[in-house]
């Protein structure tokens, strides 16, 4: 059961046997992120799709250096192809493409370990409340366009004091070929009800420029 399928050479049954394998654990594990992943149609579709992908690659080259460097290669170029995803896709990648390279050596019985196991592992450490605090709940990113003229180290200070429980710069930078600045905070609102009302003070501050107020646990690392 945990031996691989391949002999020295590799037949059509065979490779039919890890066809099917591959794809249907593929779509089940697809199924079960799904539940806990915010993805698209086409993010389902690639992810019940790369264990076979990845599968497929690993048996054709089945030992064969030459083959194995220039596929490597042509898996590079891919990256630079592709939009930066969500820390909950780039896992459910990483856990397909794992678990297609041992359905690529054979290992049928392992590549279905690998990927039902973690996606109901995942399932379940998604389900658990230990990131869930109240505190982490309130938190939003806030991001506030300025003008390049506009002195900003002070200029919302007030304001902050009157509508937040607390705000912490978290960066700024260019934008707008470099005519405009945008400033990131974590801030927590007194008032969720005065949102409306702390994002029009901050709009009669700077110029009327673009301001996003959005959960922080969704947006972070994105300046």
């Amino acid at each position: 059961m945990f031996e691989s399928i391949y002999s020295s050479t590799v037949t059509a049954s065979q490779f039919f046997l890890m066809a099917g394998v591959a794809v249907l654990c593929g779509v089940l594990f697809a199924i079960i992120m799904a539940r806990r992943v915010r993805s698209s149609k086409r993010f389902f579709i690639v992810v019940s799709l790369i264990p076979f992908v990845v599968g497929a690659v690993i048996t054709f080259v089945n030992g064969n250096i030459g083959a194995g460097v220039a596929i490597g290669g042509a898996f590079s170029l891919i990256r630079f192809r592709s939009a930066q995803g969500s820390a909950d896709e780039i896992a459910a990648i990483l856990i397909a493409m794992g678990a297609g390279i041992a359905f690529g050596m054979g290992y049928l019985a392992y590549g279905v370990i690998i990927l039902l196991s973690l996606a109901l592992l995942y399932f379940l450490f998604a389900s658990l409340k230990l990131f869930d605090s109240k505190t982490m709940q309130e938190e939003r990113l806030l991001k506030i366009t300025v003008p390049e003229s506009l002195e900003y180290t002070d200029m919302f200070d007030d304001t902050f004091a009157r509508y937040l429980k607390s705000s912490e710069r978290l960066g700024v930078k260019t934008t707008g070929m470099g005519s405009m600045f945008r400033l990131s905070y974590l801030v927590r609102m007194k008032d969720q009800k005065e949102e409306k009302a702390f994002i029009d003070e901050l709009r009669t501050r700077n110029g009327n420029l673009e301001i996003s107020l959005l959960p922080y646990s969704e947006q972070q690392g994105q300046l």
